[in-house]
């Protein structure tokens, strides 16, 4: 692959430190969510960050897939949720999405072959595919 942009995100303190990017847009206090044993608090989490990065990327790809099909998408909206449980396998842990998606105004079959076609293209359903479940769900 011939990379056509590349950012860096340096983490220092793990989930309770700050992660800041190369260009120094990104600059945030992390804190581990109290249902994880941490202390909460007013920092984000990887969890939230992906959740972010997937979901803007997917929201891209349905725009993208949306306008070759001739469809307008400019409604739609996209929610991931992503969550993080014990892996029974080994011991650590592991990730689950639920991708929601709202295409109002397109007909039902459409916007099902929409969403399917997002993740096929989408580059973060790419990265994740066979690696953790990733559901997808149309929402009315």
């Amino acid at each position: 692959m011939k990379p056509l942009y590349t950012v860096s995100a340096t983490v220092k303190g793990g989930r309770t430190g700050t992660v800041e990017t190369s260009d120094g847009v990104l600059k945030l206090n992390l804190s581990m969510p109290e249902a994880m044993g941490g202390q909460g608090g007013g920092g984000t989490n990887p969890e939230a960050l992906f959740a972010a990065g997937y979901g803007a990327c997917f929201a891209s790809a349905l725009a993208n897939v949306a306008q070759k099909a001739g469809v307008k998408a400019e409604d739609a909206e996209v929610t991931h949720h992503v969550s993080i449980g014990k892996d029974e396998e080994d011991g650590g842990f592991r990730l689950a999405v639920q991708i929601d998606v709202k295409l109002p105004g397109v007909e039902r079959a459409k916007a099902q072959e929409l969403l399917h076609q997002a993740h096929d293209f989408c580059p973060y359903s790419k990265a994740t595919r066979g690696n953790i479940e990733v559901k997808l769900n149309l929402v009315e």
